[in-house]
């Protein structure tokens, strides 16, 4: 099987290493064995000019998890929002009530289906393909969302040797190393059989970084980098 999968992530942070927003929404398309991407698209949002309400990301996802399945033509896409699997296509008001979700969680899919339900059912209509709302069980989800973790490490280094000083929120249970001219991106759960990400970049010039827990959320490590001068 062939999937394509959408996550949005790593946080910019303040120095009280609160989120001020997201950072990059990755696409990705995984195949047999699962454990990392054969194609990557990725799309970097203004972190400082974000939306947390999550509307943004599930937009963001669709929109670039299209935008790669019709390149690479995958049998199904999975989108990061827990409904039990349900077909976006299928998602009007009376389908979004009987969800077994909070209210608020209704409230934000019955504002964003008016956009992502009529987009989902064109392309179904057009390619046969299911976009369908399975969340975090997902494991191209997964290997989506450490892929986030990369290209916020490669923002990081570009926002520091502007700025002089970065720090980023990786995704839950991940770590990025330097290694050579590649980042590196790994899981960190050891039921989760190695899944990894591996982006070509090379570290400019000039810059330091470390990477350690977030002291305020476990699972969680912070990618922090600064500019030598």
């Amino acid at each position: 099987m062939r999937i394509v999968a959408a996550d949005t992530g790593g946080a910019v942070l303040d120095d009280a290493f609160q989120p001020l927003g997201l950072i990059a929404t990755v696409a990705v398309l995984v195949e047999k064995p699962y454990k990392t991407a054969s194609e990557v698209m990725v799309r970097f949002a203004d972190p400082y000019n974000y939306d947390l309400s999550g509307r943004q990301a599930i937009r963001d996802e669709m929109e670039l998890a299209i935008e790669l399945a019709k390149k690479v033509k995958p049998d199904v896409i999975h989108l990061d929002s827990t409904l039990g699997g349900i077909e976006v296509r299928k998602l009007d008001e009376p389908t979004i009530d009987a969800l077994g979700i909070s209210d608020r969680g209704k409230e934000v899919w019955k504002d964003l289906s008016k956009d992502l339900q009529p987009l989902a059912k064109k392309f179904w209509e057009e390619t046969g393909i299911e976009v369908v709302a399975i969340g975090k069980s997902s494991v191209p989800i997964r290997i989506a969302e450490i892929y986030s973790g990369i290209y916020s490490a490669v923002w990081a280094f570009k926002e520091a040797q502007e700025k002089g000083h970065v720090i980023v929120g990786l995704p839950r249970y991940m770590e990025v190393k330097v290694e050579g001219s590649k980042l590196v991106g790994r899981s960190l759960d050891p039921r989760e059989y190695g899944l990894f990400g591996v982006v070509e970049f090379e570290v400019p010039e000039g810059l330091k970084w470390e990477v350690y827990p977030n002291p305020l959320v476990r699972r969680f490590l912070i990618f922090e980098v600064t500019s030598k001068h």
